[in-house]
């Protein structure tokens, strides 16, 4: 789990990985637009549940969006997508290679 503590990387070594910064920064940056429209299909399915109800009480209602809160404000704790994705990339778990002869990558 990524930690939430801001962390000094060191981009020679992120480099290394992949053989030039800039390929490191399109995987990082591909993977982390994976990861965060997963979580964002993850809210909307959670949240896709209270639009369905057609609640007429004020009362329900007020517990409703206090439900809805709690679940978006569990989201905005989890780590960052970018954070998670620089991660994987340095404990090896993203899968990557170049997509074509003008050095393309693709996940």
């Amino acid at each position: 789990m990524a930690s939430k503590n801001i962390e000094t990387l060191d981009i020679t070594n992120l480099a290394e990985m992949t053989g030039n910064i800039y390929e490191t920064v399109v995987i990082t940056s591909r993977r982390a637009r994976q990861l965060a429209s997963r979580t964002k299909e993850d809210l909307d399915s959670q949240l896709a549940y209270y639009d369905d109800l057609g609640l007429v009480e004020p009362a329900e209602e007020l517990r409703t969006n206090e439900d809805q809160l709690k679940i978006s404000l569990e989201f905005e704790r989890r780590p960052k997508s970018g954070a998670l994705a620089l991660e994987e990339l340095q404990s090896d778990q993203v899968y990557y290679r170049n997509a074509g002869p003008d050095g393309g990558v693709a996940l």
